[in-house]
């Protein structure tokens, strides 16, 4: 469980700051994508959200298709399609590699399930269906923004169930400083993808 491998040092080290959301995901995100994530009461939330060098239909190619997750997700090694057709509401996929340090030193594994994708706002949110890193029921969303100037603003939303003994901030700030390396690597990923062509 995530919980349990997350020492306290390491998560006072993080100095990256994810806004807390008091109720719903962020305006940013448009009615129809917070009516999918269907947001209850009691979640614990955050965002962040960065501009990428980059123009806005690049970055959607880079970061909407499953198999180009490793592209720009460093801590991710495989993704397979289990169900469904990527880009579809229901379609379901396994991502696996470090995601979250596991105590035995075992990949993490995350079964994702898309709940909503909208490539006209470029916007989509999976749920974690089942995974071993103690996160099931999650929910990411990623929407992109047109920045002018070839630039991209990208925006990710999360929210999880309450962790039993874990402190809320410390896992928000882990979550959002993973997410934010993420985001960070899009620009050198769409570079390195144009210099294959």
């Amino acid at each position: 469980m995530v919980v349990s491998l997350l020492s306290s040092s390491i998560l006072c080290k993080l100095v990256l700051r994810v806004s807390k959301l008091s109720r719903g995901p962020p305006h940013s995100l448009g009615i129809s994508l917070a009516q999918a994530l269907a947001v209850g009461n009691g979640k614990w939330r955050g965002t962040v959200g960065s501009i990428v060098d980059a123009p806005i239909d690049k970055v959607w190619v880079m970061v909407s298709q499953t198999k180009r997750l490793p592209e720009w997700m460093p801590m991710v090694e495989r993704c397979t399609d289990l169900d469904g057709d990527e880009g579809v509401p229901g379609y379901i996929r396994l991502v696996s590699g470090f995601m979250f340090p596991q105590q035995d030193g075992e990949r993490s594994w995350v079964k994702e399930k898309l709940v909503f994708m909208n490539p006209s706002s470029h916007s989509y949110a999976y749920k974690m269906e089942a995974s071993n890193v103690g996160l099931d029921g999650s929910v990411n969303s990623l929407k992109l923004v047109d920045y002018g100037d070839d630039s991209t603003l990208v925006d990710w939303s999360f929210e999880i169930n309450p962790l039993d003994g874990a402190c809320e901030d410390s896992i928000i700030d882990y979550l959002g400083f993973l997410y934010k390396s993420c985001i960070n690597r899009i620009k050198g990923a769409i570079e390195a993808s144009d210099k294959k062509v």
